[in-house]
């Protein structure tokens, strides 16, 4: 919520007014919008290209809590998650709409805030914003994003088509955002027992970031381009590395083998992890909200994808050998997803 003393409140505005108000900076960049906000729908002609939309739903209590989130860091949010599903298919996000209902403890001022961070997101990504809605809500706040993106039928890639021997990989690391979360929670709780109490989030910047403020992984999608790699199958991990590896196994009918020491965890997971006594590698198979992309190439494309500094986790397998997790000790562990559903 705004700190400012400033409070403008909605029903001074209107919804059309309002819409106006969030709207007066909303300038396409994209030749493929030929018409965004202002009329009854907005005009977009890819030329050509195949076009990829994705939806997604944050719900004030179920996907993000702000107490401790500020408003600017869930506007942004709100952009890079979406447009990480475009990403994941190989395409290039180029325009996105945004609904959002609102209580009546939001005056404009939080508004503002919020759409901010929306436009931070979108100019960092060059997507435009070409619509949406506004609506009263007795709820709290949420927030829907629908993202549009584009890219030649060729380069498109789905979860089903992974095969056998190919390699798995993984860009960035792993955890980090689920720790972050567990971190806000625990500080959250301090605090409402005493709310003169400091929060203790010294030496955790990195893990803050992941979960308040997420970037989507466009310089990968650039770095696979540039090599000339094509992923066989892709996914983003927004539900846990185990939840996405069943996705592609089961869309792709394989099966897998992960090796655990091969995961990639960050330094300030791991701390935490010890701290709080989590483990880091649950935290990484189950946590979510990393928004890194789990993808597989042919073994051929070995060394392409480890010049680009991804981390090769394993291989698909056969159908009928299921998917597991293999110990250092060689030990085989059946995965299952226990992170979001």
């Amino acid at each position: 919520m705004s700190t400012e003393s400033k409070r403008t409140e909605l029903g001074q505005l209107g919804e059309f007014g309002l819409i106006d108000h969030i709207t007066a900076n909303a300038q396409p960049k994209n030749p493929s919008t030929v018409k965004g906000v202002g009329d009854d729908a907005a005009v977009i002609n890819p030329k050509g290209k195949r076009m990829v939309v994705t939806t997604d739903l944050m719900l004030e209590g179920i996907h993000f809590d702000l107490t401790y989130f500020p408003l600017k860091h869930l506007g942004y949010k709100a952009i890079v998650t979406n447009i990480c599903d475009v990403y994941a298919m190989n395409a290039q996000p180029k325009q996105v709409t945004v609904s959002v209902g609102l209580s009546k403890r939001f005056c404009l001022e939080d508004v503002e805030e919020l759409y901010s961070g929306i436009y931070l997101a979108c100019d960092k990504y060059g997507v435009d914003l070409v619509g949406g809605d506004t609506t009263s809500s007795m709820t709290g706040l949420t927030i829907s994003v629908t993202a549009i993106g584009e890219a030649d039928d060729k380069l498109l890639c789905y979860r089903d088509g992974a095969k056998e021997t190919d390699l798995i990989c993984v860009t960035g690391n792993l955890g980090a955002a689920y720790m972050g979360l567990q971190l806000l929670e625990r500080e959250k709780q301090v605090f409402m027992a005493d709310p003169n109490a400091q929060p203790q989030l010294e030496g955790y910047d990195y893990l803050i970031q992941r979960i308040l403020k997420p970037e989507a992984r466009k310089d990968a999608i650039e770095m696979l381009a540039k090599a000339s790699v094509k992923p066989t199958s892709m996914i983003d991990i927004s539900d846990g590395l185990a939840s996405e590896l069943l996705h592609i196994c089961k869309s792709s009918k394989v099966g897998c083998r992960i090796y655990l020491e091969k995961i990639p965890i960050d330094q300030e997971t791991f701390r935490l992890s010890e701290e709080i006594q989590i483990d880091p590698l649950v935290a990484a198979l189950n946590g979510g909200e990393d928004y890194e992309l789990l993808f597989t190439v042919p073994i051929a494309m070995h060394k392409q994808v480890e010049d680009m500094g991804v981390s090769v986790i394993g291989h698909i397998t056969s159908e009928d050998s299921g998917a597991a997790l293999i110990t250092p000790e060689g030990s085989e562990i059946t995965i299952k997803a226990q992170g979001w559903k």
